[in-house]
Order: C-alpha cells, then sequence, then structure tokens
C-alpha cells in the first residue's frame, strides 16, 4: 500500500536502533500484497471497505469504551516506552490509543499511527489537530507490508483477528522494534462471554472473513498464531487476560536472535 504521511512528503520512519540485526520472515503475497481471503477478495480490500462503513460509530464506541477492563492502558504500560522513544500503532483506528502513547513517550519522543481506512485515518487526524499534538502523525498503510523502517515499539489493539496469517504479520512487526503489544480476541472464558463474542463475530462476518463453522475457533487460532510468533521471534513473552478470557495481551521483549541461536 502507498504511504501517505499526515503531513509533508513521504519518508521512511527510522528511530535510534536499539536492536541486534534480524531478517524479516517471508510471508505469501496476492494482488495488492495480502493473502486472500476465502472468497478471493484481498485482506487490505476487505478492511477498507469493512471499517470505512462505520468509521464514525466505531470512533464512538471506541472511545465510550476506551478504558473498559483496562486493556488498553496495559497495552501501553507493557511497551515499556522511555520518554523520547517512537511507537508505531497498527491499525491505530481513530486515534483512541494515542493520548496513553503520547504521554508515554513525552514532547520528544514520536508516536507514529497506521491505519489502511482513510476514513478512520481522518478522524485521527481532526483528533491530533484538535489537540495540538506536534509529535504525532499519522500514515495510510497496510499492517501487513509496515511502511516502516524501525521503532523502539509497536502496538496493536484488536487487529490481528482480521488476518487470515497472523503468525506471518506479526512475526515482521517483531523485527522492526524491541517491543511488541497486541491485544487479540481470545475466547477461552466464561460461556456468556463466548456467545456475545461469537455473535460479534457472525454480525461482522466479512470483516472477520468468517465463512461458516465456529467463528470462535478462528479467532481462538488466530490469537494463537499471534503468540506463538511473539514466542518465537521475541526473547520474552507474557500473556495476560481480560474481560472474563474474551481479551488476551500478550507482550513480547527483546529479539530472539541469542535464544534461536
Amino acid at each position: 500500500m502507498a504511504e501517505e504521511p499526515a503531513r509533508g512528503g513521504s519518508r521512511p520512519i527510522v528511530t535510534r536502533d536499539r536492536r541486534r540485526s534480524r531478517s524479516p520472515p517471508s510471508r505469501p503475497n496476492s494482488g495488492d500484497g495480502s493473502p486472500p481471503t476465502t472468497d478471493g477478495e484481498p485482506v487490505a480490500r476487505r478492511i477498507q471497505r469493512g471499517y470505512a462503513a462505520w468509521a464514525r460509530v466505531y470512533d464512538w464506541f471506541a472511545r465510550a469504551t476506551a478504558s473498559v477492563g483496562g486493556v488498553r492502558a496495559d497495552c501501553v504500560r507493557a511497551l515499556d516506552l522511555d520518554a523520547g522513544d517512537a511507537v508505531v500503532e497498527f491499525g491505530c483506528g481513530p486515534g483512541v490509543n494515542v493520548p496513553a502513547l503520547r504521554e508515554a513517550v513525552g514532547p520528544t519522543g514520536r508516536v507514529i499511527g497506521v491505519d489502511i481506512t482513510g476514513a478512520m485515518l481522518e478522524r485521527a487526524r481532526g483528533l491530533a489537530r484538535r489537540r495540538g499534538w506536534e509529535n504525532v502523525e499519522f500514515v495510510r498503510g497496510d499492517a501487513t507490508r509496515p511502511p516502516v523502517r524501525s521503532a523502539d515499539a509497536v502496538l496493536a489493539t484488536f487487529v490481528t483477528s482480521l488476518f487470515s496469517d497472523p503468525y506471518a504479520v506479526v512475526s515482521e512487526w517483531c523485527a522492526l522494534a524491541d517491543s511488541v503489544v497486541v491485544a487479540a480476541f481470545a475466547p477461552r472464558g466464561s460461556r456468556p462471554a463466548n456467545a456475545a463474542l461469537s455473535a460479534f463475530a457472525r454480525l461482522n462476518g466479512r470483516l472477520f472473513d468468517v465463512r461458516g463453522g465456529d467463528p470462535l475457533d478462528q479467532l481462538d487460532a488466530r490469537t494463537a498464531a499471534t503468540g506463538r510468533a511473539l514466542a518465537d521471534r521475541m526473547e520474552t513473552v507474557s500473556e495476560e487476560r481480560y474481560l472474563f478470557g474474551t481479551i488476551s495481551m500478550y507482550a513480547g521483549h527483546g529479539p530472539a536472535d541469542d535464544r534461536k541461536g
């Protein structure tokens, strides 16, 4: 996907590099670079169409529920950011996590939000303009083809459930930064909570690429793949569960080069 910086010309994002050298993993490509869904539509196009249709509603809902369960706040804390760091958020949406990320990196740090949906980015940019944030920028890009070269940390909340191959996507994120934190749907909790999550996935069946079968099995498999990618690519990984077991947060830190070999 083409880059579309919030301001100025196109430029790569490069920060101080605390990492050892790592080779990015390979992944399958199709069409625009995204693996196809079960009906042949590229993942990027499916996500664009799905989120563009309800950007306004999602913005309201995400802000209204931002503090529920403490998931988003814990994700930012788990990144272990320092003042002056640069953090990239994939699937930033309307910018719900940006205030906490900006506070964590301070006025000398940078927050870069990446999203594939123009309508979401417009809402995020509007927020930044209203708040007068100078160290925040938004880039239109595909999280499966990161428009960044390196950063100090990567965050993604409720994004990996949309990918048909989250292992490959998250593995590539791990090649960009020392800290990678991901929150994803994990149907391992109570029966009522799982029923609500199943209904949500079916209601948004096209967005999640649900085509028959049990949507909970698909969500669980994609979240498990996310955890495996972090375990394989990072030195240490922790997992926390929230909201009756329906959400898992994985936090990976440090490259896995020494451990692997």
